[in-house]
């Protein structure tokens, strides 16, 4: 992010928007997210230049990572104090609900803060989040993150699940007890450096996640979750809400360049993608 003396300008790839304005930046489709964050701020003229390897709709946390980098870097050209870590989250969170017009979590925010592996525990009073000590050489041994080719918008999906569960339909109830006590259990087992049992707790998560509702599973997910297993896989889920983007897995070290192999061949993606350990660092440049 530079200062401008012509307006505002966003860059991203072969895409530039340029406004006047922070209302008229906020009004494009691509500057959307920059231009209301922008004007929460009250940034000055800026430009914005934004490369991301995830792909767009991959069910990564793109859009929650870019809103934080954008808060941070805002921040620092405004000169003013640096925000907790829980308030950057919820800034960025209600912004994309506003943008999004339906509700949104906080789940992706605090990685894209805080890095390295965490456990977010939503209790009375807001999130609770716990740094979780675990090698991430040896996770990243065994981590694999495969782009389906399909792009997914999860914000709808998850509203409607909500819903249903707000409205107290027994089968949600049940859906979403499988995927808390799936969760409960996977801290332990990442703690413990216990990768098969992990990854038999993602496919447990998304046996009760694929049931929320129509579209959440695809047979693109389906094609490579089963394959991925029959190939020596211990488990996998989708990222996100579903309905397309990209699909999680744990699997034995010495099977894993095998299996990204063979889920290439099978139309997946594979991201070059892994757990590091920094925190969102913003440097001022010269």
């Amino acid at each position: 992010m530079l200062r401008s003396s012509s307006g505002y300008r966003i860059c991203q790839g072969d895409s530039i928007v340029e406004a006047s304005t922070l209302e008229d930046l906020a009004a494009t489709e691509e500057g959307a997210l920059p231009g209301l964050i922008a004007l929460e701020l009250g940034l000055p003229p800026v430009e914005v230049k934004i490369h991301s390897a995830s792909p767009r709709g991959g069910g990564l946390g793109g859009s929650s990572a870019l809103a934080i980098a954008l808060i941070a870097t805002g921040e620092v050209i405004c000169g003013v104090a640096e925000s907790s870590a829980e308030s950057r989250a919820a800034l960025a969170r209600d912004i994309e609900a506003r943008l999004m017009e339906l509700p949104t979590g906080c789940q992706d925010h605090f990685p894209a803060l805080l890095g390295g592996v965490l456990e977010i525990r939503h209790e009375p009073g807001g999130e609770q989040v716990r740094h979780l000590a675990v090698d991430l050489a040896a996770l990243g041994r065994s981590l694999l993150v495969v782009y389906t080719g399909q792009s997914h918008f999860s914000a709808g999906s998850n509203w409607r699940m909500i819903r249903r569960r707000l409205e107290s339909d027994p089968e949600t109830i049940r859906c979403f007890d499988g995927i808390r006590d799936a969760a409960r259990e996977m801290a332990d087992a990442v703690e413990q450096e216990e990768w098969a049992r992990a990854g038999e707790l993602m496919s447990q998560e998304w046996f009760w996640r694929r049931q929320l509702a129509e579209g959440i599973s695809t047979p693109a997910i389906e094609d490579l979750l089963e394959v991925a297993k029959s190939s020596g896989a211990w488990g996998g889920k989708v990222c996100g809400a579903g309905g397309g983007g990209s699909v999680v897995l744990l699997c034995p070290p010495d099977r894993r360049q095998e299996i990204a192999e063979i889920l290439t061949a099978q139309g997946g993606q594979v991201l070059p993608a892994g757990p590091v350990a920094e925190a969102l660092k913003v440097e001022v440049l010269e």
